[in-house]
C-alpha cells in the first residue's frame, strides 16, 4: 500500500490538478486510516517515510515530509476529539464502520485540512497573495477529502464481499 500510494500520487495525483488551485493530496490515506493503537514513533517514522521518497519524487525539499511527520503525530489527538479515549479500536484502522460516519468525517476533514493548511502555507513560505493561498487550502481540502472518502467507501465494501 505504501509503495502503491506514493507512486500514484507522484505519477498520477500530482497532475489531476483542478483549476490551477486544488491538488489532491490522496497519498495522506496512509496516515489516515493507519491504526489508533500503533505506537506514536512508529507512526511517526512510517509517515515521514512516505513524505520524504515523495518529496524525492516530487522535487519540494522537504515539504511532504515535514507535513507529514507533523500530521502524524497529532493524529490520536485529532482522533480522540471526536471519539471518546474509553472507544477501544482494538488495532482496526479508523474508517466509517469503526467510528461511525459523522465522527469519521470530522476526523477525516481535520486531518486533510491540517496537511493541506500546512504544506500550502510552507509551499507559498509567504502570506502576500494570502486569497489565492487560503483558495488553495480550501480547494485542496475538499478535493482530497472526497477522493479519501471515497477510497473509504470502495474499501468498506471490499472489507464486506
Amino acid at each position: 500500500m505504501f509503495v502503491l500510494l506514493v507512486t500514484a500520487q507522484a505519477i498520477v495525483f500530482n497532475h489531476l490538478i483542478l483549476f490551477d488551485v486544488a491538488v489532491p493530496l490522496v497519498f495522506i490515506y496512509l496516515i489516515v486510516f493507519l491504526p489508533v493503537t500503533l505506537g506514536t514513533n512508529l507512526s511517526v517514522t512510517l509517515s515521514f517515510l512516505a513524505g520524504f521518497f515523495l518529496d524525492i519524487f516530487c522535487d519540494t525539499p522537504g515539504v511532504n515530509a515535514l507535513c507529514s511527520t507533523i500530521v502524524s503525530f497529532s493524529r490520536k489527538s485529532i482522533f480522540h476529539l471526536y471519539v471518546s479515549m474509553d472507544d477501544d479500536l482494538a488495532g482496526r484502522s479508523p474508517s466509517a464502520r469503526t467510528m461511525g460516519m459523522a465522527a469519521f468525517m470530522k476526523y477525516l476533514l481535520t486531518i486533510t485540512a491540517l496537511y493541506c493548511a500546512i504544506a500550502f502555507t510552507v509551499e507559498a513560505f509567504q502570506f502576500f497573495n494570502f486569497r489565492l493561498l487560503l483558495l488553495r487550502i480550501l480547494a485542496s481540502t475538499a478535493y482530497t477529502f472526497v477522493l479519501l472518502y471515497a477510497i473509504d467507501c470502495v474499501s468498506f465494501r471490499t472489507r464486506e464481499q
